[in-house]
């Protein structure tokens, strides 16, 4: 395997910790890795448990141990720690219009975050979800026990007269909705449709029998109830329902953030609730005081491996997992708290992980990461993707996708990222594969397109090329051939984008990597 080229940056390293303390090694060292899986032995963390009182002061801590003196002093430039509350599917916040996302359709919860369970979208307020709940669990109850008494009386197979009543009400009801609406309710209904379009349900009030448009409302109800995504359900019940084994939050760096699924983290973590894990080498701990420890000592300011690119402040490290073993599972673990198909956790010496970070004077602090089978027998350049959350929303994963890409350029492949994708995933790709497609369409100057040429030259798999063509309606069946229709409002609006972006934008810069691809793959 030729040797990759390696980029230090000797600045980013404690210059002062292989005097202060003795005991620290260097960064080659294995001693410094983070902790073993649950599999392997407890965390070494462990050992540096502060045995006094819980409720010793910060203060006389950092007053014993000179080390935590000199983390202070280096750390108190950094900014103050902040709350981050991305979530994966929803903003915590209802799109209907003027919705505050109280109240719910189905009138067993106080709040709601889509529209399915939003009650202002189906012209109704939380009050009158709440009394139809109470109606229907009321019937609900009621045929329950007929149900039961039918069952002890199986001789008396007639209708009751309070069912044959019944039965009655309705046909004479549904008779009653044969004539036209009136020409008033018509513009009431047409000046409601005017005023709101599509952010609410058009009126449904008279356009039926009361009893039609009450199975309808429950039906809408049950059906809400189903929809609700795993995310849904875990923010109306509070976040987590108590008891359950689920880490509710991290602390990472300066940021404390929300998880949004579980991560077969070790039970004696899990069950704690909260976890404080170290940016730079991902080790895992139980407490405040462990990790404000474990910081004075860490000699890691970047992730291990090579760094293959850096262009100002940005910087991707590959790292391998089977040089980096415990490295990379711990990435895994943490990055399962923010992904909801992944089922990779321990297995990770066939695949190569891709670090990108962001450095300042403290260190290179992890933006995002994919990973990629080191022998992909479909070519997959990408086999799980992940930007942090506190990075989201600012470009940095279209950047790890168009590495990927450039990495299969430079193998002289063409790639494609493993299915299934997630939701997130398909919205991000096929929004950079959008980008791609029409900067090609942009710059091509002759007259006929060949998707095996676009493939050659960006690096993108063909069926994914005809998928997002499809999306754009930018391909035609005619007369027995494919046509790719060049949209030139399309591709007037992209650029309109691009030049409003500007040079800041963030874009990879092929020039800046430093990379060979490894012989046999």
């Amino acid at each position: 395997m030729p040797k990759r080229t390696r980029l230090t940056r000797a600045s980013l390293r404690l210059s002062q910790s292989s005097q202060d303390t003795p005991d620290v090694k260097r960064v080659g060292d294995h001693d410094e890795s983070p902790p073993l899986t649950p599999t392997g032995n407890a965390p070494s963390s462990e050992s540096e448990l502060d045995i006094s009182s819980p409720n010793a002061s910060h203060d006389e801590s950092v007053a014993k141990d000179p080390a935590l003196r000199d983390s202070d002093k280096d750390l108190s430039h950094r900014p103050k720690r902040r709350r981050c509350h991305e979530t994966y599917n929803f903003n915590m916040k209802c799109p209907t219009p003027g919705c505050n996302s109280l109240g719910h359709l189905t009138g067993k919860h106080e709040r709601h975050f889509a529209v399915s369970g939003c009650p202002l979208y189906h012209n109704l307020s939380a009050d009158d979800c709440k009394v139809k709940a109470t109606t229907r669990e009321k019937h609900e109850e009621e045929s329950k026990v007929q149900e039961e008494s039918n069952r002890h009386a199986t001789r008396h197979q007639m209708p009751t007269s309070k069912q044959t009543r019944y039965k009655e009400q309705v046909t004479e009801m549904r008779k009653g909705r044969n004539s036209g609406l009136p020409k008033e309710q018509k513009e009431k209904y047409m000046e409601h449709r005017q005023s709101h379009g599509n952010t609410r349900e058009p009126l449904l009030e008279n356009i039926t029998s009361e009893y039609d448009l009450e199975l309808f409302r429950k039906a809408q109800a049950r059906a809400s109830e189903d929809l609700k995504t795993p995310q849904e359900k875990l923010r109306i019940q509070g976040q987590i329902t108590e008891g359950s084994n689920m880490i509710k939050t991290i602390l990472f760096g300066r940021y404390e953030l929300d998880t949004w699924y579980h991560s077969p983290y070790p039970e004696e973590y899990a069950r704690l609730g909260r976890l404080y894990v170290c940016e730079f080498c991902l080790k895992y701990m139980k407490s405040q005081t462990i990790l404000r420890r474990h910081m004075a000592k860490c000699v890691w300011k970047h992730p291990p491996g090579d760094e293959v690119y850096r262009k100002g402040a940005i910087s991707v490290f590959e790292v391998d997992g089977k040089k980096n073993k415990i490295y990379c599972q711990n990435l895994c673990l943490l990055a399962k708290l923010f992904l909801d198909h992944k089922t990779l956790y321990y297995d990770v010496e066939p695949f190569l992980f891709y670090v990108m970070t962001e450095a300042d004077n403290t260190g290179c602090h992890l933006v995002g990461y994919f990973s990629k089978e080191k022998n992909s027998f479909l070519n997959y350049n990408v086999s799980c993707i992940l930007t942090m959350p506190q990075y989201m929303r600012q470009g940095f994963g279209k950047m790890l996708i168009d590495f990927s890409y450039l990495l299969s350029k430079v193998e002289e492949k063409v790639g494609s990222p493993e299915r299934p994708l997630s939701d997130l995933g398909l919205i991000s790709y096929r929004s950079y594969w959008k980008e791609v497609l029409l900067r090609y369409m942009y710059n091509f100057q002759g007259k006929e397109i060949s998707i095996k040429e676009i493939s050659q030259e960006t690096a993108v798999n063909p069926v994914d090329i005809v998928s997002t063509l499809q999306s754009l309606q930018m391909l035609k069946y005619w007369k027995g051939k494919h046509l790719v229709l060049k949209r030139q409002d399309l591709i007037d609006e992209w650029k309109a984008k691009e030049t409003k972006r500007g040079s800041n934008n963030k874009t990879i810069d092929p020039s800046s990597l430093k990379w060979t691809p490894p012989k046999g793959t």
